[in-house]
């Protein structure tokens, strides 16, 4: 009669070939009783959740040093800090520069999310106006860790570069939507909106500087509305 031979039949050859088959093909798994599958695959799942709070707790770390002007921050005392070991920050970040372009890219993230967010959640020129606000915010955070940015290796144009493309983006579909609304006009450039925020931080000084920017955005809406 065919078929696999009798374990006492096998020679020891064969024997250790039907088991690495059945490794192989995941046999064991499928004889595992279902409660001890779960708790596997429950195992499984844990690190990653644990790795993206440690690599967001590391982020935050890095932020909060960079922007009280702890630009030489030693890398174990960021890791020290957030709770993790050395070789945990290591598998997130492959060295200070990494880490670094991380914050900023993570602020930068946050700040293109919302737009899907508020459009979802507000009337089109609500949104819009939500949204300018928080640029200047973000404008705020890059401020505070621009020491950091001006002490990568390879400079800042190219993750500068990148940003402008995703910021446009973002503000681009704001920008479309309170146009198709009539909430303001069709000649309003998305672009001009965030030069004009951008250029207030430029020539801003002193504490509070962010208030009189966001105030900026009501003006800048009004004067974006038909007949403005």
């Amino acid at each position: 009669m065919k078929g696999t031979p009798f374990l006492a039949e096998m020679t020891f050859g064969e024997l250790c070939g039907s088991m690495l088959r059945l490794f192989i093909y995941g046999e064991f798994l499928r004889l595992t009783r279902g409660e001890n599958v779960k708790e596997d695959q429950t195992r499984r799942r844990r690190p990653r959740s644990d790795g993206r709070k440690n690599r967001e707790r590391l982020l935050e770390t890095a932020r909060t040093a960079f922007g009280s002007g702890e630009i030489d921050i030693p890398l174990d005392e960021i890791a020290r800090r957030a709770s993790v070991g050395i070789g945990t920050l290591y598998r997130h970040f492959a060295n200070r520069d990494a880490l670094i372009e991380a914050v900023y890219r993570a602020e930068l993230n946050r700040l293109a999310a919302s737009a899907t967010h508020l459009a979802d959640t507000y009337a089109p020129v609500e949104a819009l106006r939500a949204w300018l606000k928080l640029f200047v915010d973000y404008i705020a955070t890059k401020q505070v860790i621009a020491p950091a940015l001006n002490s990568l290796i390879g400079g800042t144009d190219a993750i500068y570069a990148d940003s402008r493309a995703v910021l446009t983006t973002a503000i681009g579909g704001l920008v479309a939507r309170a146009v198709e609304s009539g909430d303001i006009r069709p000649d309003i450039e998305p672009i001009d909106l965030l030069c004009a925020l951008t250029g207030v931080s430029i020539y801003a000084t002193g504490l509070g500087w962010e208030e009189r920017a966001k105030r900026l955005v009501d003006i800048l809406i009004a004067g974006s509305r038909p007949g403005g």
